[in-house]
């Protein structure tokens, strides 16, 4: 037995309305009258028909998709701030293809190549770099792109970062401030642009206020490095006093390492500093002093920009930091004069 497919001729007839009326109560901000909607929808849930997405696509040149890569998808950040995403870009009448791009790779060449054949309307690029070559084919193609939590020197990509050098001096200030002699820093890795500004900035505010960084490891944004790092860095000699963390995965691991390998105390021998303010930095068993990303705020800034080069071609990329908090919390000693957030 072949079952017959509905179509819009179908909600058409029983509705009593044109096919194009159909069609505009099925498509995101198009207009239709209230009682030519409830007609189509009533008529469409007898039948059971749903809208082909795909079809139309063909016919309007968009497909409302939105490609979003991410790297590091374990990274307790990303997974809220997808969400985000696919709310934010839900209420626009969007959806997003997630796809995966390796962590160290220097671009994401061959997964945009795979995007690129999805027809996506614009493209989302977490935490990862993109080459000269491919940011011109897609512009070309007249894919916008939007760097999130990256940044790099093509003026043809949006970019929409916390203002991560900044963050980076309010650390070290603090820790000054706090009466830390030996302060360390353990890296991500060192072909992302955030980690390269958290330090820039951190280091920059050690040296404008006498201080010199007391000892450096790399983490590499990998849990298991660094806990590697942590060990190699608190086993020598003279260990320093506080260490300032590239980000909150990695903190959470070097103070798991600091407390339960090493028999040290945090915050009364060694103060932890960690940056994105993820969920889990405010439980107990963390309690982590930490820079907070506005993942909010980040988001609607790289939607907003997205959609602005979807809808006109003409707009010209926009490179946005967003200031983010230092949150005070129990893994770092401070000063009566710092305050507690």
């Amino acid at each position: 037995m072949v079952i017959k497919k509905v179509t819009s001729i179908d909600v058409a007839k029983l509705a009593g309305v044109s096919q194009s009326a159909v069609s505009r109560v099925f498509t995101p901000n198009a207009s239709a009258s209230n009682k030519t909607t409830k007609l189509v929808l009533q008529a469409a849930k007898e039948l059971g028909y749903r809208p082909n997405v795909l079809a139309r696509s063909l016919i309007t040149g968009r497909s409302r998709i939105i490609g979003l890569v991410v790297a590091f998808f374990e990274h307790h950040f990303y997974p809220e701030a997808l969400q985000i995403f696919s709310n934010a870009l839900q209420q626009k009448g969007y959806h997003i293809l997630i796809f995966m791009a390796s962590k160290t790779a220097g671009n994401i060449d061959d997964v945009v190549e795979e995007i690129l054949d999805y027809q996506v309307d614009g493209i989302i690029a977490a935490s990862v770099a993109m080459s000269s070559h491919l940011a011109a084919q897609c512009n070309s193609a007249g894919v916008p792109v939007v760097l999130f939590n990256r940044t790099q020197d093509d003026e043809r990509l949006s970019a929409v970062t916390s203002a991560n050098v900044l963050g980076g001096k309010k650390v070290a200030s603090f820790l000054i401030a706090g009466g830390h002699k030996r302060i360390g820093y353990i890296a991500g890795w060192e072909g992302a642009s955030t980690q390269r500004d958290r330090e820039v900035g951190f280091v920059e505010e050690l040296h404008e206020q006498g201080r010199e960084l007391y000892a450096r490891e790399v983490g590499n944004f990998d849990v298991d490095e660094a806990r590697q790092a942590a060990r190699k860095m608190f086993t020598a000699d003279e260990i320093p006093d506080a260490v300032f963390v590239a980000n909150d995965d990695m903190a959470f691991a070097v103070m798991d390492v600091l407390r339960f390998e090493l028999g040290l105390k945090i915050p009364e021998q060694v103060s932890v500093i960690g940056y994105d303010d993820v969920p889990l930095a405010a439980w107990p068993a963390y309690d982590l002093t930490t820079v907070r990303q506005p993942a909010n705020r980040m988001v609607v800034e790289a939607v907003s920009i997205l959609l602005d080069c979807i809808e006109d071609k003409s707009t010209k990329p926009r490179r946005i930091e967003i200031d983010g908090p230092l949150i005070l919390r129990g893994s770092a000693r401070f000063s009566d004069k710092s305050g507690k957030e």
